[in-house]
């Protein structure tokens, strides 16, 4: 029997997060193993009179390039992907895939060389969507290995991502609009401060955001969302932050991170696992160790971690701080090859800071119900 909630979960992607409209160009992405996904989106786009380009991956590709690609391999960006990037109209990924630790062996200078490589596509997507020319979205196929991640079965990992994503329900892109309301109301509260502080155990962290936006994410480009984020100014972070959810990069895990910031910069680095990849990942580019993102996990129908950033940095009543590159949207001026999203669980023991009084406290807000 088909699962009506992927038949949802597509229109949604389609018609709500993408908008997407008859003769523009889309793009589908995903493994084979998401195979129900993708051509339940394939359809949908083609209901829309999209003209759509489908690349599936096959299994241990990421890994085998990395393992035996020559460094001008490393380097090098794809004429098509230029192409791609500069005149597509919008991005639909499905992760998915067979293996999330595949990478684990591999050594992180090669990783940082390919990103640092592909630098200059990432920057030129930013810039398109901020100025409305593109439009993403990813999402995630529940798939074996990932309910492995998550410590549960597959089946239970299904009922996870749908309920997370409110497919589940009989009218998933009305609810979605509902979330979007509340945020947007947070998010206006949010532009008229000028500092945020983040304090709990080993933490006190401030961030100024004067002259920002703070930007409503409501399903448009991660699914599921559930979350409002801005770029703070470059050079202004200061303090110290502890991570108490793993920072996972390709799959592989860094432990308990510890940054320390001085003038917008992170000065002093600290893992209790994995502390190379973190270290060799900073020194990626000259952005890489600046904060590009703040943001409030927002989503209360997620509240576990699985070690899949989709999901763990909308935790509601978690923030997350990530370092490398800003958000154009928000105002956010960082360049770099590198986005990591690393989440603090502010949810018992913390105290956020507008200004210098208390907006939430153990991960709730003094001012605003945004739980659905």
């Amino acid at each position: 029997m088909a699962d009506t909630r992927i038949e949802n979960l597509a229109r949604l992607l389609v018609h709500y997060s993408l908008r997407l409209k008859k003769d523009q160009w889309v793009e589908i992405i995903g493994p084979y193993n998401a195979e129900p996904l993708l051509l339940a989106c394939y359809v949908e786009a083609l209901k829309a009179g999209a003209h759509v380009s489908m690349r599936v991956l096959l299994p241990d590709t990421n890994y085998l390039f990395y393992k035996h690609a020559q460094d001008h391999q490393l380097r090098h960006v794809s004429p098509l992907e230029k192409l791609m990037t500069d005149k597509r109209d919008a991005m639909l990924f499905v992760w998915g895939g067979w293996n999330t630790k595949e990478l684990t062996g591999i050594d992180p200078k090669r990783i940082a060389i390919a990103q640092t490589a592909r630098k200059e596509l990432f920057v030129r997507r930013l810039q398109r969507e901020a100025k409305g020319l593109f439009r993403w979205v990813g999402t995630l196929y529940p798939t074996d290995s990932s309910a492995q991640d998550a410590e549960m079965s597959r089946s239970e990992y299904e009922d996870f991502v749908y309920h997370a994503g409110m497919v589940d329900r009989p009218n998933a892109i009305a609810h979605w609009r509902a979330v979007s309301r509340r945020q947007a109301k947070f998010a206006r509260f949010l532009n008229r401060l000028s500092s945020i502080r983040i304090v709990g155990p080993e933490t006190d962290i401030t961030f100024k955001t004067r002259g920002r936006k703070w930007v409503n994410c409501d399903g448009r480009v991660n699914f599921p969302d559930g979350e409002v984020f801005t770029s703070p100014l470059e050079n202004e972070t200061e303090g110290h932050i502890r991570y108490s959810f793993p920072a996972v990069y390709g799959g592989r895990e860094v432990h308990i991170v510890r940054l320390t910031f001085h003038k917008g910069r992170v000065v002093e680095a600290r893992a209790d696992k994995n502390e190379e990849l973190l270290k060799e990942m900073l020194k990626s580019d000259a952005g890489a160790s600046r904060v590009g993102e703040l943001a409030f996990g927002t989503n209360y129908s997620i509240q576990q971690f699985t070690r899949n950033t989709l999901f763990d940095e909308k935790i509601g009543g978690t923030m997350h701080v990530a370092i490398g590159a800003a958000l154009p949207e928000a105002g956010g001026r960082n360049k770099s090859s590198l986005h990591w999203d690393m989440v603090c669980d502010t949810r018992k023991g913390f105290v956020v800071y507008g200004d210098g009084k208390p907006i939430m406290k153990d991960g709730k807000h003094k001012r605003f119900q945004i739980a659905d």
